[in-house]
């Protein structure tokens, strides 16, 4: 019989443009000194529990890459399989990319710019709902990473706050009003177990 697969959701560390409070998407900042250490914080825990990878999934952006970098040289496992895929990018926050984002609220208001961060499909101009984030996530997350884990491998998957706040409400079954308020903390790893039959269960590593 089949083991039960493992998927760890980590989000990448502190960015260049985290630090700066700059909308961010599908820009390409890299990491901060406090991001590597954060990512290096995640490597340290998951060698702790000894845990072995089968494949790496991660973003078209290289915060997420080298978060998951930092940790598979942490772990000594550089050599599994790193598949990339702007499927699982930061939403992508159109004009609002590369503002500051008080500047964003003096432009177009506090509350207009809470409902483009906080809303589940009301988009920015030019840019992405978490809807529509979630349209392009959980469909490959179905068809390219779905199987290894009902094979039994463990899967790392390094993202970005909102492609996996998707992900997670497809995981936990989540409705738009609960997902609207998931918190993803940076360097804090995310845990399920998913059996054979397909059943998922988040668990404390």
């Amino acid at each position: 019989m089949k083991s039960n697969g493992m998927l760890i959701l980590v989000r990448h560390g502190q960015s260049e443009w985290n630090k700066k409070n700059l909308f961010t998407g599908w820009k390409d900042p890299d990491l901060t000194k406090k991001g590597v250490r954060e990512a290096n914080s995640v490597g340290k825990l998951l060698l702790r529990k000894k845990i072995k990878f089968h494949t790496m999934f991660t973003s078209d952006l290289i915060r997420a890459q080298k978060t998951g970098e930092i940790i598979l040289k942490i772990l000594n496992q550089q050599n599994i399989e790193t598949i990339r895929n702007k499927a699982l990018n930061e939403r992508d926050y159109g004009d609002l990319s590369g503002l500051n984002k008080d500047e964003a609220k003096k432009r177009w208001g506090e509350k207009q710019v809470q409902r483009w961060r906080r809303s589940f499909d009301e988009p920015p101009p030019g840019g992405e709902s978490l809807k529509q984030t979630a349209d392009r996530v959980i469909p490959f997350f179905k068809k390219n990473i779905c199987p290894f884990i009902l094979e039994g491998k463990n899967i790392l998957i390094t993202a970005h706050g909102n492609s996996l706040r998707a992900l997670i409400m497809y995981l936990k079954s989540l409705n738009p009003i609960e997902v609207i308020k998931l918190e993803i903390a940076t360097g804090q790893p995310i845990a399920f177990s998913m059996n054979p039959e397909g059943k998922i269960n988040q668990i404390v590593i």
